[in-house]
C-alpha cells in the first residue's frame, strides 16, 4: 500500500482509470470541505447554524444547482468526466433528490475528485468560485 497524505496527487491517466463512481466519493468531500470552510470564513457561526447553511448545499439538489452555474466553464476533459461520473451505475440513490439531480451531481463530483486527485486545486476555486 502506497503512503498518503493530504494532497497527495496521481498523473492524470491514473485519475482516469478511477471509476467515476470512486472520484465522485472524493469529489463529495472536495465540495463539503469548499463549503464549510466557506461559512466557517463568513461569520462565527454556532455549529448547529453551520450545519443548516451548508446542508442544502452539498445535498445533491444544491450540488445540482451549483453544477448548472458552473458547467458551461466545464474543459472537453471535465465534460468527459462528468459524463461518466453521471451516467456511472451507483449502488445507492438518493432519498430527497431526483435522479436526474443525483445522477448530475455524481458527475459534478466526478470532476472535482479528478481535478483534487491531479493536483488541480487553482482550477478548482475557478469553478467553485464561478458557482
Amino acid at each position: 500500500m502506497s503512503k498518503t497524505s493530504l494532497f497527495s496527487t496521481i498523473a492524470e491517466r491514473e485519475a482516469k482509470n478511477l471509476s467515476p463512481v470512486t472520484l465522485a466519493f472524493l469529489g463529495d468531500a472536495v465540495y463539503s470541505l469548499f463549503i464549510r470552510e466557506k461559512y466557517v470564513l463568513e461569520a462565527d457561526y454556532p455549529s448547529g447554524t453551520l450545519q443548516k447553511l451548508t446542508a442544502g448545499e452539498v445535498s445533491a439538489h444544491g450540488q445540482n444547482i451549483a453544477l448548472e452555474r458552473i458547467k458551461n466553464l466545464f474543459t472537453e476533459e471535465e465534460e468527459a468526466i462528468f459524463k461518466r461520473g453521471r451516467n456511472a451505475k451507483k449502488p445507492t440513490h438518493s432519498k430527497h433528490a431526483t435522479i436526474s439531480e443525483y445522477n448530475n451531481s455524481t458527475g459534478f463530483e466526478a470532476v472535482l475528485g479528478y481535478l483534487y486527485l491531479t493536483g488541480q486545486y487553482k482550477r478548482i476555486e475557478e469553478l467553485l468560485e464561478g458557482e
